[in-house]
C-alpha cells in the first residue's frame, strides 16, 4: 500500500487507530530513523562526553503546567573553564538572555536554562546565584546568564509566573549524565507543537572514526507549528491537523523552539555558529513554517578540552588545535539529523495534557501525537 493510499484511508475513516497511546515510544521504536548516520549509545545530547542535563517539572492544580530544563557543558566551574559557543537565530520573536555576549565573545560561562517566556528573569537569578557560589568565583562581579524560552500559555497560566529561582536551581543541581527524560517534562511540560503536545526531546549522531569519531548531540524544547512531516511522512496532512488548513490568515503555527547543539569536536566559536545554522535544516525537515510569531534559536557549544577557555589560556597567547573548515561537513550532517530526530522524540514521548489557556482562563487539553497512526504510516512501503 502506498503512503498516498494510506492517507486517503485515514482521511476517509477506514483506518481509525488515531488515539494516543499511553505507552509512548521514541522515533526509532516506530521505525522512523532520519538520515544516514548512526546515533550514539543513548541517542541523546548526553552522548557528548561531559554534558549534563537536569529538569524540574512544575505541575500545580489545574492551571500550572511548566518547568525548567538545564544543560551543562561540563560538571566543573563553567565560569572559570568557559566553552566556545555559537548562536544562530532563524526568527527572533523570543527572549533569549545572554545573546549579545555569546555573539561578542563566542563562549558560554554558565549553564543553559530553558523555561517559559515570563520566567526568564527567575531562571537568570538561579544561574547567577549558582555561579557566584561556585568555589573559585569569589571575586566574580559579572555573570552572563543564558536562558532561553518558549511560550507555554496554551496549557499553563503563564501570567502567574509560577516558576521561581529555587525551581530553576533544582534543575541545575539535578543535572547528570545518562538518559534524558523526554516529552512533557521540564521546560516542555506545557508546550505544544503542530497542534499536538510538544516537549523536550533529544538525539545524537556519531561520526565514524575515519571522519573523526566525533559526537553531535541535540536537545530541543518544541513549541511551534507548521505542517508536520516525519522523515518525509505527511503526518500533519494525513491526520488533518496543519497550518493554513482552515483559513489563509490563520496564525496557529506561531510558537517557538529552542535548540541546543553539543559536540566534542574541537571547534572555534565561528565554526560552532556555522554548526548552529545547520540545525535549522533539521527543523525545516519537520515542516516548520517559521512564522512571524515564531522564535527559532540555536545555541551550540564544544566540550573539547583543547578549545576550552581556561584561566591560563585567557591570560597568555596560546596555540589551540581546532577542526579546520574542510572537515566540518560531516558535523553539519550530524547536526541536521540529530535535530530532526530530537524534535520527533519531543512529540512522540509527550502525553495528553490538560491545563488552562492563560489568555482566556478556560480549560485546555492537548492530545499527544497518536503513535499507532504514525506507526502505520512508517510501516508502509514507499511507492514511486
Amino acid at each position: 500500500m502506498s503512503r498516498f493510499i494510506l492517507c486517503l484511508l485515514m482521511l476517509s475513516g477506514v483506518v481509525t487507530s488515531l488515539q494516543a497511546d499511553d505507552n509512548r515510544q521514541r522515533s526509532r521504536d516506530l521505525g522512523i530513523a532520519p538520515g544516514v548516520l548512526q546515533p550514539g549509545k543513548l541517542n541523546a545530547i548526553t552522548d557528548v562526553p561531559g554534558v549534563l542535563v537536569g529538569q524540574f517539572s512544575l505541575i500545580e492544580g489545574t492551571d500550572i503546567r511548566t518547568g525548567v530544563t538545564a544543560i551543562l557543558p561540563h560538571g566543573g566551574n563553567l565560569y572559570q573553564h568557559k566553552v566556545p559557543a555559537g548562536l544562530y537565530v532563524a526568527n527572533g520573536y523570543g527572549k533569549l538572555s545572554g545573546i549579545s555576549q555569546i555573539r561578542e565573545l563566542g563562549e558560554l560561562e554558565t549553564p543553559i536554562l530553558l523555561t517559559n517566556t515570563l520566567s526568564v528573569p527567575q531562571a537568570m537569578e538561579a544561574v547567577i546565584g549558582w555561579t557566584l557560589k561556585q568555589p573559585g568565583n569569589e571575586q566574580v562581579v559579572s555573570v552572563n546568564a543564558v536562558v532561553g524560552e518558549t511560550n507555554d500559555s496554551g496549557l499553563n497560566d503563564i501570567r502567574k509566573r509560577a516558576v521561581k529561582a529555587e525551581h530553576a536551581l533544582k534543575a541545575i543541581l539535578s543535572a547528570r549524565a545518562g538518559p534524558v527524560e523526554e516529552g512533557a517534562v521540564g521546560a516542555g511540560t506545557g508546550t505544544i507543537a503542530f497542534g499536538w503536545k510538544g516537549g523536550i526531546g533529544t538525539g545524537s549522531r556519531l561520526l565514524p572514526e575515519k571522519l573523526g569519531g566525533f559526537t553531535v548531540g541535540v536537545l530541543v524544547q518544541s513549541n511551534y507549528g507548521g505542517i508536520l512531516q516525519m522523515d518525509g511522512l505527511p503526518v500533519g496532512k494525513t491526520l488533518g491537523q496543519y497550518y493554513l488548513k482552515g483559513a489563509l490568515d490563520s496564525d496557529k503555527a506561531d510558537g517557538s523552539i529552542m535548540i541546543v547543539v553539543a559536540t566534542d569536536a574541537p571547534l572555534s566559536d565561528r565554526n560552532l555558529t556555522r554548526l548552529a545554522k545547520r540545525a535549522v535544516a533539521g527543523l525545516a525537515r519537520t515542516g516548520s513554517s517559521f512564522t512571524n510569531g515564531s522564535g527559532d534559536y540555536v545555541i551550540s557549544f564544544s566540550t573539547a578540552e583543547s578549545v576550552r577557555r581556561t584561566p591560563e589560556r585567557r591570560s597568555e597567547v596560546s596555540t589551540i588545535a581546532e577542526l579546520p573548515n574542510g572537515l566540518m561537513s560531516p558535523l553539519f550532517q550530524a547536526a541536521i539529523e540529530a535535530t530532526e530526530e530530537a524534535i520527533y522524540n519531543s512529540m512522540l514521548m509527550a502525553t495528553d495534557t490538560r491545563g488552562v489557556r492563560s489568555a482566556t482562563g478556560q480549560a485546555s487539553q492537548v492530545k499527544a501525537l497518536p503513535l499507532e497512526a504514525v506507526k502505520q504510516m512508517a510501516e508502509q512501503p514507499v511507492s514511486y
